[in-house]
């Protein structure tokens, strides 16, 4: 006798899976980002199409539009005696002031990096020329330079040093040295917590591993050190030649770029030339623009490259 298997029962209408509500999109990050995309666009953005379109206008010194003057004042800015020998000082000047700040702002991180009596407060000092205001920081080196009532002028003389007051800040051949000074003085504050916040990222353990496979202090600083701080140290560089080319404080504070244009740069330059023709000085300001950035580009493409190569 043979049993048959149970016929299979029909299966019943399989349950559809309750179709989904539709997703709602939301607005995104836009709203999130309009206020700072405005104001970049207010900050940024409007002056520097109103800084381009003056440019192209005759503009009174009082501020009266009196037409188109088209490249005119251009032609004007290039005839300029002065503006070579001011290019020529806002290299120079940028180049100075950005290397001591750096070198010196290295060897402060350093120092500070490192446990001794009194580094709380050594920390809580260099933050002063970083706190004060730069404008007030120069005048008060102008007067402590002053050719007659100068602090500085009276302990020389006193001493013997000099024969007489001199004036530190009337030759150029002086003036630049004291400017750079205190250009130096008062960018090292950020830039040495810059490279200190960079130097505490870098974990102990490898100088520990550094130390047991034989490493001298200069082979761990030059091969462990310097490479793991160069994220910090590009970031110091860049906005170190970003302000610096852009000063205007120190200079104006100490000698307002005279005598003539001797101790000025495109900035100050700028403002001297306001004074004359508003035309001519915005179409400095698009210059002084254009290689700022410039400036960023060609350094950028040149980190980059350098990154590329060592990965």
């Amino acid at each position: 006798m043979t049993v048959r298997a149970p016929a299979p029962q029909a299966a019943g209408p399989r349950r559809r899976a309750p179709a989904r509500a539709p997703r709602r999109r939301g607005p995104g990050p836009l709203p999130w980002i309009a206020p700072a995309l405005l104001l970049i666009a207010l900050v940024v953005l409007w002056p520097v199409y109103e800084m381009v379109r003056t440019s192209f206008l005759r503009v009174s010194t009082s501020g009266f539009v009196r037409g188109p003057a088209g490249l005119d004042k251009y032609r004007k800015l290039l005839g300029e005696a002065d503006l070579g020998r001011v290019l020529l000082s806002t290299v120079l000047w940028t180049v100075a002031v950005v290397a001591l700040t750096m070198v010196l702002s290295l060897g402060l991180a350093q120092l500070f990096d490192q446990r001794f009596p009194g580094r709380r407060f050594a920390r809580w000092a260099l933050i002063a020329p970083w706190a004060a205001s730069v404008l007030m920081t120069a005048i008060g080196f102008r007067w402590m330079l002053d050719r007659t009532a100068g602090v500085l002028n009276t302990a020389m003389t006193d001493l013997g040093l000099v024969d007489g007051p001199r004036d530190w800040l009337g030759d150029p051949a002086t003036a630049w040295p004291w400017m750079v000074a205190v250009a130096v003085f008062v960018s090292l504050p950020f830039t040495t917590y810059t490279l200190l916040a960079g130097l505490q990222t870098i974990p102990g353990e490898l100088y520990e591993a550094a130390r047991v496979d034989g490493a001298s202090r200069w082979q761990t600083y030059r091969r462990l050190t310097l490479p793991l701080l160069r994220p910090a140290f590009l970031v110091g560089l860049v906005i170190n030649l970003i302000n610096v080319f852009n000063s205007f404080p120190v200079i104006w504070g100490m000698t307002q770029g005279g005598p003539s244009s001797d101790t000025a740069t495109t900035t100050v330059f700028v403002y001297q030339l306001k004074s004359s023709d508003i035309g001519e000085s915005a179409a400095m300001s698009v210059v002084n623009f254009a290689l700022v950035v410039v400036m960023v580009l060609a350094f950028l493409k040149v980190t980059g490259r350098a990154r590329g190569e060592e990965s």
